[in-house]
């Protein structure tokens, strides 16, 4: 057991990590950049110390300054959220190399699946599917036009360390590939450092699909059904739920017996996702794993009924997995939408101020992951995300009916938000009947 924890990260999810170590009796200590010095989390652990000015770098992102927290507060392990350096395989070795544990994967997996050229290439030799494409990094024009006579148009271009949505290009008609090409590698270089990119065939209007998983170090290994995240703007997420409107049970057990092998191939351990694309026959294709819990674990949490970040928890400490695959059971619908300090009037630009009134949502089936009170200031130099609403109910319908009383019931005065966006959204036609794809969001109008 461990007996104190750094928790190396800011907002609502340092709140839900801290909250999970107080009801395993572990102590915690939260770090905070002088920004967040009145900060929620800072309030709620243990100790708490600041390591820096407010720029990311400077604190949230500068390893000593995290490892030299930690050491000074006595802790015994690290948890680093999501985002940051949740990811980060160099920090986690430190982290391990500093006598402590890493609440997370090994740093070999995360490396592995950091690098998507690499990723595919794993899962391919497992038989997870993948789109036809290249099976290493294109170097030149050439090469790309001989895997397009290939595999026919369209295709996408994608960095090989690449994430939401930087160093993709979408390429429809070979007049465009070149230029395609070489703003791919631009931007893969400016964004990661890495100007590796590679090439997949191009699926239209599919829908994305992520497999939540979960494993210990002795090799056991759920998942625990699916999300569907395909509402998304500029590739970011903004309202996810489980279960899917387009898997059945069936495509369910597929998807996550194909996801289970592919994270067993890599010996991973702790919570994952593995994100997949769907097409319209019903044929899915992998696209990357993140390594670490995800923004909308909650509404796996509710229609399974399990703490996913306490099991994470667990696993880092060397327990074994307390649930078999037949233990979970996937009951109800929920939904979750995130409420961002934007102004979907102007373009969804950022709302940073002081929230001088609030009131959040409750009542049966409702859950809100936050971190803002009445008073707090919504500093303008990280994620403008305020609050996840989240709801559950019998059915889907029901859900959607729920989300419309709780979102109608929360007043955040003081910054813009997305609440009169997500109004507007579950009532359009399409969402409700779950007829949508991941370009929902560019045809909808606003």
């Amino acid at each position: 057991m461990f007996r104190r924890v750094l928790v190396a990260n800011r907002g609502e999810i340092a709140v839900r990590v801290i909250r999970a170590l107080k009801e395993l009796g572990i102590e915690t200590v939260a770090i905070y950049s002088e920004a967040d010095r009145n900060a929620l989390h800072v309030e709620m652990a243990d100790y708490a110390i600041c390591i820096g000015p407010a720029a990311a770098k400077d604190s949230y992102l500068n390893f000593s300054r995290i490892l030299s927290a930690a050491e000074v507060s006595d802790a015994d392990a690290v948890h680093p959220g999501y985002g940051f350096l949740a990811e980060n395989p160099d920090f986690a070795e430190l982290v391990e190399a500093s006598g402590m544990v890493f609440i997370g994967p090994s740093p070999s997996s995360m490396r592995l699946m950091g690098d998507k050229i690499e990723a595919r290439k794993t899962m391919k030799k497992v038989g997870v599917p993948i789109l036809p494409g290249t099976d290493g990094p294109v170097e030149s024009l050439s090469q790309v036009k001989k895997v397009v006579d290939e595999i026919g148009l369209p295709v996408i271009i994608k960095a090989a360390a690449g994430g939401g949505g930087r160093g993709m290009r979408i390429v429809r008609d070979v007049a465009g590939l070149e230029k395609a090409f070489f703003m791919a590698q631009k931007e893969a270089e400016t964004a990661f450092g890495d100007p590796r990119v590679y090439v997949e065939k191009y699926v239209e209007k599919p829908r994305h699909i992520e497999i939540q998983v979960i494993g210990d170090k002795f090799g056991n290994m759920v998942y625990l059904g699916e999300r569907e995240c395909s509402i998304q703007r500029r590739h970011q997420k903004l309202l996810e739920e489980a279960p899917s409107p387009a898997v059945d049970k069936k495509l369910r057990e597929i998807m996550g017996e194909k996801a289970v092998e592919g994270a067993l191939s890599i010996g991973y351990y702790s919570a994952g996702t593995l994100e997949f694309l769907l097409d319209s026959q019903g044929e899915f294709y992998f696209m990357e794993m993140n390594t670490r819990i995800q923004v909308e674990h909650p509404v796996t949490e509710w229609v399974t009924g399990e703490d996913i970040i306490r099991l994470q928890i667990l696993a880092a400490m060397g327990e074994k997995l307390p649930i078999s695959q037949s233990d979970v059971k996937i009951f109800g619908h929920a939904i979750e939408v995130r409420i961002n300090a934007e102004d979907p009037e102007r373009g969804f630009a950022p709302s940073p101020g002081t929230i001088n009134v609030l009131h959040l949502p409750g009542g049966p089936g409702v859950r809100v992951d936050s971190h803002i009170y009445q008073g707090y200031t919504v500093p303008s130099n990280y994620d403008s995300l305020l609050a996840k609403v989240v709801v559950f109910d019998k059915s889907r319908a029901l859900a959607i009916s729920r989300l419309r009383r709780a979102l109608e019931e929360t007043v955040i005065e003081g910054v813009k938000t997305t609440i009169p966006f997500f109004l507007k959204l579950i009532e359009d036609e399409s969402f409700a009947k779950g007829d949508f794809d991941t370009h929902f969001l560019e045809r909808f109008r606003w």
